[in-house]
């Protein structure tokens, strides 16, 4: 699979147009051939009770992640758009910077199949959730 833009071209076309994603400072740390990894820096507001990092944190790392995998191999299409996302919840994450490495299951014309497995920066190589998705890709 060929990249049609670098990790710092997709972290810029993110975070122009993700507010969201730009006020929490996305990295896309790495971008290859059928993989991405982004990181969401640590910030208090990112925890729940019981000083684990929450659910819908964990949720906007996966999201992320596929769409800067996305982006990377078909070019600045904003919107290829999330058609549905399943997410395993499997470890308590502990707070760190957040870690979403994504990978393709398939990249075809209309649609892009991926998972995603998440950790945190506090527990390096424990997987703290995974996640599916597929992403419609515009015409």
């Amino acid at each position: 699979m060929d990249l049609k833009l670098d990790a710092a071209a997709v972290e810029a076309l993110i975070r122009e147009g993700l507010v969201a994603a730009g006020r929490g400072g996305l990295c896309v740390d790495e971008l290859r051939s059928g993989y991405a990894r982004v990181r969401l820096p640590f910030d208090a507001a990112m925890l729940r009770p019981g000083e684990v990092i929450s659910g819908p944190t964990l949720f906007t790392a996966a999201d992320s992640a596929m769409y800067a995998l996305v982006l990377g191999h078909v070019g600045a299409q904003l919107m290829a758009v999330t058609s549905d996302i399943n997410i395993r919840f499997l470890a308590k994450a502990r707070p760190g910077d957040v870690i979403g490495e994504a990978s393709f299951l398939k990249l075809g014309r209309r649609l892009a199949a991926m998972e995603v497995r998440l950790s945190t920066a506090a527990a390096p190589g424990v997987t703290v959730a995974h996640a599916s998705g597929t992403y419609a890709l515009p015409a």
